[in-house]
């Protein structure tokens, strides 16, 4: 099968796990994800607050788990895979976001990358890769550290349809971002596009196998991956190609895939394909051939988004970007936790949601744990719409306890130490 292959179905929670399994199958990943190799199945946690269309949702993750075991994949060869940022709580969003209710249910081991798991250097992984980056010499010339668990392992990557800020689209390749880089990461923010291309670069020499299972049953639109505008398009993708998956779903926002940087460089650079009129898709074409007509993310940027874009490619970059780099760096953690966690979700978050919390996907997402599924999906998905726990005040409370642990964890502080392993050559 040709990598440009893209699977695209409609999906209702009916038939979403009959659904998942057709689209798996549909863009061949037996073929790709080796059976008697580990498998990473890694989960998007952009917020750790539930926001649709901003995380992997469970029905997601759920849906490729018993796809998986259905093909004869073994669950002692799966786990779950989580990264850290010092502005997301990867603990509290797993919960928040209902996946570790189906990591559990399953039995799988839970991997959180940045807790006792061994590091290697770039250049014992990658060897003369390196020497092609575009960009992360430049931004990292004393090197950096990648999972040394990922190297020889499959990576399923679970990515939803949605926008962001720095990137226009965020999917498959951007999910790769918080994995493979350290804490540092927000270093790469000037040159983003080159650093997504970068790290497709190191997927493709350090993994057995990598795919990507995009979820659109909710998708978001505007100042993505979190304040958006949350929209049920009952729409999911997959592809070995994480090129063509990310222009797969760019088209369908409406976006021109290759006017967005990431895309272009990869597709010119042959790691995959971004131009739709040579992706081949299958299942649902009249679903392929939708346009959601999105705005974007730059059209009502949040003061935040704005302020960031100033800091690194506009007027702010001189004066500002340096701090970034320096034991001064915090104050962009806890400016971004105090907007985003202590400001907007509490006051605004809840009336962007209400439309889609009353749908099917709202309801099942609210009464998850309730509910009994058969092997197609799910009968019924209650009569409940999706609640919002921390909105107002409580999420206000909550915010405090998230700032506490960005100031903890952020590496100027903390005094953190790697495990690190050396390749023998």
């Amino acid at each position: 099968m040709p990598r440009s292959t893209v699977a695209i179905l409609k999906t209702t929670p009916r038939t979403v796990f009959r659904d998942y399994h057709t689209l798996l199958n549909l863009a061949g990943y037996q073929d790709v994800i080796a059976k008697d190799a580990d498998t990473a199945l890694k989960v998007n946690i952009s917020w750790h607050f539930f926001f649709p269309g901003s995380s992997t949702t469970p029905w997601q993750l759920d849906g490729v788990i018993r796809a998986m075991k259905q093909d004869g994949y073994v669950p002692e060869l799966m786990h779950a895979c989580h990264n850290r940022t010092v502005v997301i709580d990867a603990h509290l969003g797993e919960r928040e976001n209902k996946q570790i209710d189906v990591v559990q249910a399953h039995g799988l081991r839970n991997v959180h990358l940045y807790e006792g798991e061994e590091w290697i250097d770039i250049r014992d992984a990658v060897g003369d890769l390196t020497k092609r980056f575009l960009c992360l010499n430049d931004v990292y010339p004393r090197g950096f550290l990648i999972p040394h668990r990922f190297i020889g392992e499959n990576i399923i990557h679970l990515p939803t349809v949605k926008t962001h800020v720095f990137t226009t689209t965020t999917g498959a390749m951007k999910n790769a971002f918080g994995g493979l880089l350290n804490e540092h990461r927000h270093w790469t923010h000037p040159v983003i596009h080159e650093t997504l291309v970068d790290l497709l670069m190191i997927q493709q020499r350090i993994h057995r196998g990598v795919f990507a299972v995009m979820d659109g049953t909710f998708a978001g639109d505007g100042p993505g991956p979190r304040c958006m505008m949350p929209l049920v398009k009952n729409v999911i993708l997959a592809s070995a190609d994480q090129v063509a998956i990310d222009a797969a779903a760019a088209k369908l926002m409406g976006f021109d895939p290759l006017s967005i940087r990431y895309i272009r460089i990869a597709h010119e650079l042959g790691l995959g394909c971004g131009d739709p009129r040579d992706i081949r898709i299958v299942g649902d074409t009249a679903a392929a051939a939708e346009n959601w007509h999105f705005v974007g993310p730059f059209q009502k940027m949040t003061f935040a988004a704005r302020m960031q874009h100033l800091i690194y490619w506009g007027p702010l970059k001189g004066p500002l970007e340096w701090s970034l780099k320096s034991v001064l760096a915090p104050w962009a953690y806890i400016a971004s936790v105090i907007y985003h966690d202590s400001l907007w979700y509490p006051f605004k978050a809840d009336a962007l949601m209400h439309p889609v919390l009353h749908s099917e996907w709202g309801r099942l997402f609210r009464n998850w744990e309730h509910l009994a599924p058969d092997g197609v999906g799910f009968p019924t998905c209650g009569d409940e719409p999706a609640e919002i726990r921390r909105a107002g005040a409580r999420a206000l409370v909550k915010s405090v306890g998230i700032l506490g642990t960005c100031i903890k964890e952020a590496p100027e502080f903390a005094n953190r130490k790697r495990h690190v392993v050396k390749a023998h050559r």
